[in-house]
């Protein structure tokens, strides 16, 4: 009975290890970064119009949620008759000194597509409903002289509103926007891409409630097993 019982629990706990084993092999794999996300579909919209696809850079991504937080959260100063903007000298005098990018390597801003709303939504929608609402959005984004893109997400205190910023540059892929180490600062709030980084946004419990269900159905598969 023991024996039995014994073996019975040496095989959940083994099945337990290749359950958890493929759980973060395959968190790994996904891409849980709706900035990166942001990117590639801006990617695929421009090689849908015969535009080059963009290589994604993590130093102007983290400028571009610098930019975001230049706002402190003020959703109108975005559009509208009381629309501000940050000064282009903020770019090396704050944006790239709290991203670790050295200024020496900064290169100039093409085109910038900026939008805000209170309830946070995914990438696909921010794309279609919030950043390319006008015309002339769209005229940024095809761009054909765009060389570079980063992209960055972010709340306010936790909460809306959000704020979804693109930012495009026409630097020389591997010089241009360099990091200090190669590493980006990471800053939260927010999420910016090309950074290597898991950022949840939005909905950050989805990685942990893969990891939960995981663990009760272990919890299940060994009280079956000792008939609790």
């Amino acid at each position: 009975m023991c024996s039995s019982m014994a073996t019975s629990l040496c095989i959940t706990f083994l099945c337990t290890l290749f359950i958890c084993s493929s759980a973060a092999h395959d968190e790994k794999k996904v891409t849980n970064n709706p900035a990166d996300e942001l990117v590639a579909i801006v990617n695929s919209n421009r090689t849908a119009h015969k535009a080059a696809s963009l290589d994604n850079n993590p130093g102007l991504g983290c400028l571009a949620l610098q930019y975001i937080k230049a706002y402190q959260g003020k959703c109108d100063d975005v559009g509208g008759s009381n629309a501000k903007k940050p000064a282009d000298s903020e770019f090396a005098e704050t944006f790239a000194p709290n991203c670790g990018v050295e200024a020496t390597t900064l290169s100039p801003i093409t085109g910038r597509v900026l939008g805000c709303q209170s309830k946070y939504v995914t990438p696909d929608k921010a794309f279609t409903e919030i950043l390319t609402m006008k015309n002339r959005s769209l005229n940024i984004i095809y761009n054909t002289t765009h060389t570079e893109v980063g992209a960055a997400v972010s709340g306010s205190d936790g909460g809306g509103p959000y704020f979804w910023c693109v930012l495009f540059s026409n630097g020389k892929s591997n010089s241009s926007f360099q990091l200090e180490g190669g590493v980006a600062k990471i800053t939260r709030p927010g999420c910016f891409s090309g950074a290597n980084d898991e950022c949840s946004g939005a909905d950050g419990w989805s990685q942990n409630l893969n990891i939960l269900t995981v663990f009760v159905g272990v919890f299940a598969a060994i009280a079956y097993t000792i008939g609790v």
